[in-house]
Order: structure tokens, then sequence, then C-alpha cells
């Protein structure tokens, strides 16, 4: 019998087996919005949710019980409402816009509502607003006014404050502008009516796909909401939101440009995921953004 030949590996035997090798392996998982589908299109997860200050349906503060359910909505752009920044006791003075971006490991932008001195000299400021956190980088961002009616002021009169939150991301290149809002929380609808047309106004500004999420504090069909739907398209997840346990009624919202000169986008599924870790539950939405028409 003659003796087993010896194959030698040469170096460059080596170098095409670690190139076929690193054709053949699988990619790495993406840490933002997939492929775009056969159909065309750049398709974008988006949600909102009020996070009630890290405090849960059972009024305790619990940072890590919203991070595991926003974890687990894997959103690329994500609204949120009631967001403290040291702002005080109830949410251990943390500031929870930063805190969950860092878990997250996505980019944050915060526009506060209210922004006021320290409690103690040379401590950050206590601030409370809403937030956007985003797996795309964030190229600009702005706090716009709206009419408030301020709860820090004994005898508030409606007047113009800020905490209308956008940013402007890049989805493959395409600019999306990304606007987070919290409407007044009273029954009588006055002061979202004027919310409203604020929100109108700035939005109209802005040319490209539009994405609105927020607590609007008022359900599909109420009245003052209903101009909002000339220029923007509900997308209804067909399931109420609050309150977070035994659900009665619809207030938070993913709205998207319908189309023309904006930028049409696409709902392609909507959903209300059930859970107690905030007095409300989160809206989630799977879109398709278009590019302007020319």
């Amino acid at each position: 019998m003659s003796p087993r030949r010896r194959v030698r590996r040469t170096p460059q035997l080596l170098l095409v087996a670690f190139l076929l090798g690193a054709l053949l392996a699988p990619p790495a998982a993406a840490v933002t919005t997939p492929r775009r589908p056969p159909g065309g299109g750049l398709p974008l997860r988006v949600a909102t949710y009020n996070i009630h200050a890290g405090a849960g349906a059972d009024g305790v503060f619990d940072l890590d019980r919203q991070t595991a359910e926003l974890r687990a909505l894997d959103a690329d752009v994500i609204g949120l409402q009631k967001v403290d920044r040291h702002w005080g006791d109830r949410s251990a003075w943390r500031d929870l816009a930063g805190e969950l971006a860092e878990r997250l490991r996505m980019h944050v932008s915060f526009a506060p509502i209210y922004s006021l001195d320290p409690a103690r000299p040379g401590g950050p400021r206590a601030e409370y607003g809403v937030a956007v956190l985003s797996r795309h980088r964030i190229v600009s961002a702005e706090n716009h006014e709206i009419t408030r009616l301020s709860t820090q002021d004994p005898n508030p009169v409606p007047a113009p404050a800020p905490g209308f939150g956008e940013v402007v991301v890049r989805v493959r290149g395409l600019p999306v502008h990304v606007y987070v809002t919290h409407l007044d929380y009273r029954q009588d609808p006055a002061v979202r009516i004027a919310q409203v047309a604020d929100t109108r106004r700035i939005m109209a500004k802005d040319r490209g796909p539009r994405i609105l999420l927020g607590d609007l504090n008022a359900e599909p069909d109420a009245p003052e909401l209903a101009p909002l739907w000339r220029e923007l398209a509900d997308a209804d997840p067909g399931s109420p939101t609050f309150p977070a346990r035994n659900p009665v009624k619809r207030i938070d919202f993913v709205a998207v440009s319908r189309g023309g000169p904006h930028g049409g986008i696409t709902v392609r599924r909507a959903w209300v995921p059930e859970t107690a870790a905030s007095d409300h539950r989160p809206v989630a939405a799977d879109l398709l953004l278009r590019r302007r028409d020319r």
C-alpha cells in the first residue's frame, strides 16, 4: 500500500479559502432598517409610547421594565412622551431619555416642555418633555413652540411654549421628518384645537415624508383632531391604548403624510402591544417610505 500523500496548504490556497468563506458566510445582523422589499420603497418601523415618567400602571418606577418593552418593539424610531430629565423623586432624578437611548443603543433628541432651575446649586436643570430615539443618525433637531396651558403656573393662560419636537433622520439617504408631541389633557378641547392648528402650520413648512408620533389626548374621531387628517393618515392599529390595563380608548397615534409634494408613506401594518409597563400602551407601525413626487 502506498503511503498517504500529505497535502501542503500554500499561502495562496489559504487566501482563497478565506475569501470563499467570507463570500459564503451569512451577513452580520443589521442595526437599522432591513433591505427594501421587491415592490420598492424603504421600510421603517416606528412607535410611540407615553412612558409615564418611568412608572408602570401599578405606579412603580421601573425603567428596566420599560426598556424591555421598548427593546421588544424593535423599532427604528420611537417617540416618547412624559419624559423626565432630573425632574424629581418620582423618577429618581434620572435622565430617562439619555438612559433609554444608551440602553437601546439609539440616538436621542430631547425636547423639554419645562426646564426649571436646578433643585441644588450646580446641579442639572429639572426638565420634562418629549423625546425621539432613533437607530438612524439624527441630522437635525428642533424644539418648536405650540400653544400650551402651563401646569407650573397657578393661573395659566394659553400661550406659546416649547415641547413639540422635530428631528430629521436619513433612511438610506432619504430625509424623513419625525415629530413627537403631547397634547393638552383637559376635557375642554380649546387648547387642543389651537395645538392642532400650530402643528399643521409647523409641519406644512417641511417637504418629504413626515411622521407624527404622540399622545394626542383625544380619540381619532374627536372634532379637534379632524384638521390633522387632511394631510395625515392615521395608522389605525385597531386597538385602544389607554388605560394600559383594560384599555377603553385610543389616544396614542402614529400618523403619516399621505403623498403629493410631501412624499407618501404606506402603512403596512400597525399594532398595540399588550403591556402595563406604563399607564399607556404603545403603538407600533411598519411603514414603507416613498420618495417625494417629482
